[in-house]
C-alpha cells in the first residue's frame, strides 16, 4: 500500500517514520498521541488561517502506553514515532484502522528470551519446561503420570503455537 508513511513493530512497540518537508522543526507540528488514536498535523502557521491536512489520523489498531510513546524530528526531515504497545503479545496488522491491513502471519519474529515474558507466562513456561526435563530424566510421579505427562506437553506444544516469536531451540524438555 502507498502509505505517507513507513512502520515497523516488535510485539512490544510500533515505529513509524514520516517524511517531511527540509528544515522542520517540533514546534510546527501538532503530535497528538493518546491511548487509541493518533494524530499528526502541521501547525497552522500565523500567516495562514487554514490548517493543514493531518499527515496521520486515526484510530490505532489497539491501545498504547501514552506515557512511554514518544517522538523526535531526525536532520529536520524526518518524524519518529514510537509507541509503546500496551498488550505486548501481539501483532499490529495496521497502524491506524481505516489503512490497508498487512498478514500478521508473515511476519518474521525476533527471537524471544524467556527474560521478554511477564511474570505469569515466564513461570508458566518454566514449570512446563522443569517438569519436561524431570520425564526425561524418568523422574515421573508414580501412577497417573502419564497422562498427566501427555497432557502437560500437548500444552506446552498449544504455548509454542501460540508465541511463534518464542525461541525453543535450547529448551531442554
Amino acid at each position: 500500500a502507498d502509505l505517507p508513511y513507513e512502520w515497523h513493530q516488535t510485539l512490544a512497540d510500533v515505529d513509524i517514520s514520516i517524511p517531511l518537508p527540509a528544515g522542520t522543526r517540533a514546534r510546527d507540528l501538532q503530535v497528538v498521541i493518546q491511548k487509541s488514536r493518533i494524530r499528526i498535523a502541521p501547525k497552522a502557521s500565523s500567516t495562514s488561517s487554514s490548517s493543514s491536512s493531518p499527515l496521520l489520523e486515526g484510530d490505532l489498531f489497539a491501545a498504547v502506553q501514552v506515557d512511554d510513546s514518544t517522538w523526535t524530528i531526525e536532520d529536520q526531515c524526518l518524524l519518529l514515532v514510537h509507541l509503546e504497545k500496551q498488550n505486548r503479545m501481539q501483532w499490529w496488522p495496521h497502524v491506524v484502522t481505516h489503512h490497508p491491513q498487512i498478514d500478521v502471519t508473515k511476519i518474521q519474529p525476533e527471537n524471544s528470551k524467556l527474560s521478554d515474558l511477564d511474570g505469569e507466562t515466564r513461570g508458566m513456561v518454566e514449570k512446563m519446561m522443569y517438569e519436561q526435563q524431570q520425564k526425561a530424566r524418568g523422574e515421573t510421579a508414580g501412577a497417573g503420570a502419564d497422562g498427566e505427562e501427555a497432557r502437560k506437553r500437548q500444552m506446552l506444544e498449544q504455548f509454542k503455537q501460540q508465541h511463534p516469536e518464542m525461541d525453543f531451540s535450547q529448551a531442554k524438555v
